[in-house]
């Protein structure tokens, strides 16, 4: 299972160890966007790090979505097929993302990839910034409906 979490607060008075958190999560800007693998030690960063951030499941249509539109590489060029085939063992973006869900490769690992996604704010904004997603808010975890965020956001 894939994560992907995006950070939704800014750092004004924050919590020294929430700030190291989402550090080491790689989400030092708000709508920046990573993936992430389900794991003890991720799903505890995601708990410390739940009132600056949002998660959930992402799906493998999304993935590749995500991948073809904000996928960058160093040097801010985009990602593209014939990188993906000279840099890794896969054919195209596709197959990319079959692995990835498989836990048999991570995103971060292609040569020269920027292993953040530098997302648009939502369209029609966020629910609410301050409320968990439970309480019609934007934070915490989300579920499948990580999705339909991330649609508004590419």
């Amino acid at each position: 299972m894939v994560y992907a979490a995006i950070r939704v607060r800014g750092t004004v008075n924050i919590k020294p160890d929430i700030k190291k958190t989402l550090q080491l999560l790689r989400l030092n800007k708000v709508n920046h966007c990573v993936l992430l693998e389900e794991n003890p030690v991720v799903k505890g960063m995601l708990q410390v790090a739940k009132d600056y951030i949002t998660w959930g499941e992402i799906d493998k249509e999304m993935l590749t979505k995500l991948i073809r539109a904000r996928g960058k590489l160093e040097g801010d060029i985009n990602l593209t097929e014939d990188h993906i085939k000279s840099a890794t063992s896969f054919a195209n973006i596709e197959k990319l993302t079959q692995a990835i869900f498989e836990n048999k490769f991570q995103y971060k690992e292609v040569v020269n990839v920027k292993p953040v996604f530098r997302l648009n704010p939502p369209k029609k904004g966020y629910e609410g910034i301050k409320r968990s997603f439970v309480k019609k808010g934007s934070l915490g975890y989300r579920g499948n409906n990580i999705n339909p965020l991330l649609e508004r956001m590419i």
